[in-house]
């Protein structure tokens, strides 16, 4: 059987897969502790899991509109204005299954072959996937831990082409957990204007911040910057909702009604029970989100010291989502057995054989000198994970 040439553009996505690898070892009994998994550990809200079960006990278990329910839609576009202070008519709102499925529609009907899209290394893993996919070109811009990850006009200009035609933000980002002041969104949006870009503001982690970050939407900073933005994001992250599959976008009535086509011949609409649970957490106080960031700051503040009291480590406190993003090199060239760790993607494997612990490598998120760690997790597995990797580390020579 001959495959279409896309297929072979692609890898599985690595941080699924090695989730799936915790999974398939816990169930064969093997003590092992997961820091791979990007969805909080906590449970879904009893009041959306009310809204849900409600929506069932009254029948709404239908096809709904492709696009989502008007209802969902209306909560999504007052989360908008309350939140962000941007309006936006429920025609430029689509709700999808999942950010990452309302990534892809975007991917279907904004690029082609010839088209270049700047990606902000390190990167989202699935964002150089989906764009390879329709057949265009990622373009990498490197940033530098050194300054923060952050980038400058002149660092976006020297990258931009005649063919460029979007660039994808991600603040908080995945997986360095930084995120973008409004000087740094200021410059992206500058160029973006002067060179007729599309500006993709992945916001998925909007309400998972530290100390005292505020976070702002690139669609916030004018009229001009939000006609030629489109905002993703969802409620896996907010909610603990990764399983419910809720994502959604706003932006320009155009773009929005291209991309509701390509669902609509595609998955069709998103759960419509999924659809009514969303709706109960985006009119929630905030209470259960603001709970499940005091916790994850704890763990964060744990993590990240005890990955920098590792010798040849060293980790930058991240500002926002769940993940720490440790600089790993000076671990790197180390012998154990026979041979030498001389990757991420090694270094991964040797913590899954010998500690026990699942860890993400660095190289699909754009990096050969870091591997991610998720602290989406109780305080007890990190204190353990982390006595594995460190006893391990020890093992080296």
């Amino acid at each position: 059987m001959r495959l279409a040439a896309r297929a072979g553009r692609i890898t599985p996505s690595p941080t699924l897969s090695m989730t799936a690898m915790a999974k398939a070892m816990a169930a064969q009994g093997i003590d092992v502790v997961d820091f791979a998994s990007g969805e909080p550990d906590f449970d879904t809200p009893e009041a959306v899991k009310a809204a849900a079960a409600a929506a069932m006990r009254a029948g709404f278990t239908k096809y709904t509109a492709p696009s989502g329910i008007e209802e969902l839609k209306h909560a999504i576009a007052k989360k908008f204005e309350t939140d962000q202070g941007l309006r936006y008519d429920t025609s430029q709102i689509l709700v999808s299954c999942g950010a990452k499925h309302t990534l892809y529609n975007l991917a279907e009907a904004l690029f082609e072959a010839g088209d270049e899209v700047l990606l902000l290394s390190p990167f989202w893993v699935s964002y150089q996937d989906q764009v390879l996919l329709n057949d265009a070109k990622p373009v990498i811009i490197q940033t530098r831990e050194d300054d923060g990850y952050a980038i400058t006009r002149s660092l976006l200009e020297s990258c931009v082409t005649s063919r460029t035609k979007a660039i994808i933000v991600n603040s908080p980002c995945n997986p360095t957990g930084t995120t973008y002041d409004r000087a740094m969104l200021e410059a992206i949006a500058e160029v973006a204007l002067r060179h007729d870009l599309v500006i993709i503001s992945d916001e998925i982690y909007e309400k998972i911040l530290y100390d005292g970050t505020q976070h702002i939407s690139i669609a916030s900073l004018g009229p001009e910057v939000a006609s030629r933005t489109l905002v993703v994001n969802g409620v896996s992250k907010a909610y603990a909702m990764t399983g419910w599959r809720i994502g959604y976008a706003a932006g320009p009535k155009e773009l929005i009604t291209a991309m509701a086509s390509i669902q609509s011949q595609s998955t069709s609409n998103p759960s419509s029970i999924s659809q009514k649970a969303a709706v109960a957490a985006l009119q929630s106080d905030g209470t259960f989100t603001q709970q499940m960031v005091a916790e994850f700051d704890c763990r964060r503040r744990l993590m990240v010291e005890r990955l920098n009291a590792i010798p040849g480590i060293r980790c930058r406190m991240p500002s926002g989502a769940f993940y720490a993003f440790p600089n790993v090199t000076g671990v790197l060239g180390r012998r154990h057995g026979t041979g030498a760790i001389t990757s991420p993607a090694e270094l991964a494997n040797f913590f899954l054989q010998e500690a026990r612990v699942v860890v993400v490598p660095g190289e699909p998120f754009g990096s050969c000198s870091h591997i991610r760690l998720s602290y989406a997790t109780s305080l007890e597995a990190v204190r353990r994970g982390l006595d594995r990797m460190e006893a391990a580390l020890k093992s080296l020579r």
